[in-house]
């Protein structure tokens, strides 16, 4: 059976569905979601590039970071929990790097949480070292390290909401198509938007990530002392909310091109919303994380030494024609396409007062 028959059957039987629980289906229900199936998803065969399949200088980059984490917090016993980790090319150019510094590798522990199956069995397939999986964070003892996750919370299943003479939540029902019905909103989320002092004008269509919330104060609960790393699409709230985007942030991706109609090709296209990151500071901020900086992706490299790298590469060219083109490829979507939009949010937990290196450029 299709997924879009067994959300249909689902709708016919006990009424309209939350957009959230519409999303949730289409990305991860077993087999047939988006991020549950096997097919390809990322890269030139995918739907989408993500920084770390684009060039191995972006983990090693973040590499760097991470050793400078290790220094500031003493040089013990370290351990990086990723979640998400894709096909894991971020987790594999981030070891390789680290290799370099053989005390602190030794004391390395790798943890990624994965919930889709089939994107576990390929990061086992190219990961044979120092990592171990897990299905939540708070499986992973006395983590004294950095949590980091990339281009993930743009994932998490939203709520999307209009504001009418009351906040209003979209629902999904199904009537010879999907429609979409509304309802007055929960108390939840009207409660989010009060909380972030965010008042939102008549006609103003916007998403609500209640799961970004309650995943950064299981992270803040479960982080001994270290930090925790988010990129991803996004802003914060003084720019999500802004008059030119009342329609919303919400954006579908299928073969590299991108609309906005969640209802077609079910299962087969990634559903994302940008993240506010002004909520993913203000839960860490209530959970106990600390602020140390907001950047974008171009700064953060650029911080890290990016373009020294990349220069540092020429050195053993043989064929300097698809040396550069590959090089220009790297810089265009790195830093350029790629490097305004994804954002760098870095907090942290009983940390030594310390100005990171990734943030100098925030």
């Amino acid at each position: 059976m299709l997924l879009s028959e067994i959300i249909i059957n689902k709708i016919k039987e006990e009424g309209p569905v939350s957009f959230h629980d519409f999303m949730e289906m289409s990305l991860y229900y077993p087999q047939l979601g988006y991020y549950s199936s096997h097919q390809n998803r990322i890269g030139k065969d995918g739907d989408y590039f993500t920084s770390s399949s684009i060039s191995p200088l972006f983990g090693a980059m973040i590499g760097k970071q991470l050793e400078e984490m290790w220094s500031v917090l003493g040089e013990k016993q370290f351990t990086i929990v990723e979640y998400g980790a894709g096909h894991g090319n971020l987790s594999l150019d981030i070891l390789n790097y680290l290799k370099g510094n053989e005390k602190l590798y030794d004391d390395l522990n790798y943890c990624i949480i994965e919930k889709s199956e089939s994107m576990r069995a390929k990061e086992k397939n190219r990961l044979q070292e120092k990592v171990k999986w897990h299905d939540s964070i708070q499986e992973i003892p006395e983590i004294n390290g950095c949590v980091i996750s990339n281009e993930l919370v743009d994932n998490f299943s939203v709520h999307q909401v209009v504001m009418q003479d009351e906040l209003m939540e979209v629902f999904v029902d199904y009537k010879n198509d999907f429609v979409e019905v509304l309802r007055p909103a929960s108390k939840m989320l009207a409660d989010y938007l009060a909380e972030l002092k965010v008042v939102l004008p008549k006609g103003f269509r916007t998403e609500i990530n209640l799961e970004a919330t309650h995943w950064i104060k299981e992270i803040a609960c479960c982080l001994k002392s270290g930090y925790v790393i988010t990129i991803d699409y996004g802003y914060p709230s003084s720019e999500l909310y802004r008059p030119y985007r009342r329609e919303g942030t919400l954006l579908c991706y299928h073969k590299h091109q991108v609309n906005d109609h969640p209802y077609h090709a079910i299962g087969e296209q990634d559903i994302t919303s940008h993240v506010n990151f002004t909520a993913l500071n203000h839960w860490g901020q209530k959970n106990g994380l600390d602020f140390c900086g907001l950047t974008d992706q171009a700064h953060f490299l650029l911080a890290l030494g990016f373009a020294k790298s990349l220069e540092k590469k020429e050195e053993h060219v043989h064929d300097i024609y698809a040396y550069y083109k590959e090089r220009i490829f790297q810089i265009n979507n790195l830093l350029m396409k790629m490097g305004s939009k994804l954002k760098v949010l870095i907090q942290g937990k009983d940390i030594p007062p310390h100005s990171l290196l990734g943030l100098q450029f925030s």
